[in-house]
């Protein structure tokens, strides 16, 4: 079964000043794939036989032409290409098009999944394009709900992982009755200082976690228990690859590092209890625990990829994301 698909938008810009824009697709200094997608990645730099995510480079005219052949095993087989024809001075048009043959399963996989992916792609891909040229469009793409969705199940997962000794936690309590640490891997564009992932982690809750904050404030003062403050989430310290937030109180005392590593921030909780209540509270909370503490990393991940301004070509990269985190789950 055929697919074509075609994106195409004359650009205010000559084939050498895009050059270096698509030269980066694929690489971990990325200008064009939009952060808040799974990313997109060769092996190698721009070149034919390049390797990756959504096939291997067949073809290649910098500034012109790369042309990638669909990876096997999807049932689809052809290419995808991005041409640069030039229309008159500092105009171009800027196409990608997709020559397929699919099997049945892979031509209703096409339309179920990876088309609606692949369309709001490339209309943010063309966007980030012309705003990389200085000439943004009035207008960006919005996917619509379903393209949405399907970015969701795309977003970065929060995995458990060992808990390490870090010189900011080395000492935090003395004694520790609970340790935990998730990390979510860190895509293109989004901060490699931990102070603004702190930030976003503990300032802009999920709904249902403040929704279980403010039930916790009613009830906890029932039982003895001290009700939370500003200063909750305070920090304690700082260091360049780590900052440490806690707070102590009568029942319990908590730290909480936020902790940047190669393509990745790293959560991790001590928890030190003092008394009966201080355990019992813990002992009652710790089944969502997990689940509050991946769904504020997920939070943070989306809020920063897309809040982050596009980087220019040449700009410091984020390394490369790990997406083989250990699996605690």
């Amino acid at each position: 079964m055929r697919i074509r698909n075609i994106h195409e938008r004359v650009v205010d810009a000559d084939a050498e000043d895009i050059a270096p824009l698509l030269a980066t697709i694929g690489q971990p200094d990325d200008v064009l794939y939009p952060p808040l997608w799974e990313p997109m990645w060769f092996d190698g730099p721009v070149a034919v036989g390049a390797s990756g995510t959504h096939g291997t480079i067949t073809a290649y005219e910098p500034g012109r032409l790369i042309e990638i052949a669909f990876p096997d095993g999807i049932g689809v087989t052809g290419t995808h290409t991005f041409t640069v024809t030039t229309l008159g001075p500092r105009r171009s048009l800027v196409r990608h098009d997709v020559d397929a043959d699919a099997t049945l399963v892979g031509w209703l996989g096409w339309q179920a999944l990876i088309r609606p992916a692949h369309d709001a792609v490339l209309e943010q891909v063309l966007d980030r394009l012309q705003a990389g040229v200085g000439c943004p469009p009035s207008r960006p793409h919005d996917p619509p709900p379903y393209a949405r969705l399907l970015r969701w199940f795309e977003r970065p997962r929060a995995r458990a992982v060992p808990v390490t000794q870090t010189d900011l936690l080395a000492g935090a309590l003395g004694r520790v009755d609970h340790s935990d640490a998730y990390a979510t891997p860190r895509r293109r564009e989004t901060p490699d200082d931990p102070r603004p992932w702190a930030e976003a982690i503990f300032g802009d809750l999920p709904a249902w976690v403040a929704a279980l904050m403010a039930v916790r404030e009613r009830l906890v003062g029932l039982v003895g228990i001290d009700r939370g403050s500003a200063d909750t989430f305070a920090v304690l310290a700082e260091g360049d690859d780590e900052v440490l937030l806690g707070a102590d109180a009568g029942h319990l005392d908590f730290r909480a590092s936020v902790r940047r590593e190669p393509g990745r921030i790293v959560l991790t909780t001590l928890v030190r209890t003092h008394n009966r209540r201080g355990r019992a509270y813990f002992a009652a909370i710790r089944p969502l625990h997990a689940l509050v503490v991946r769904a504020m990393l997920r939070r943070a991940a989306a809020r920063l990829a897309r809040s982050a301004p596009p980087r220019r070509p040449g700009s410091a990269p984020p390394r490369r994301p790990v997406d083989t985190l250990e699996d605690g789950e």
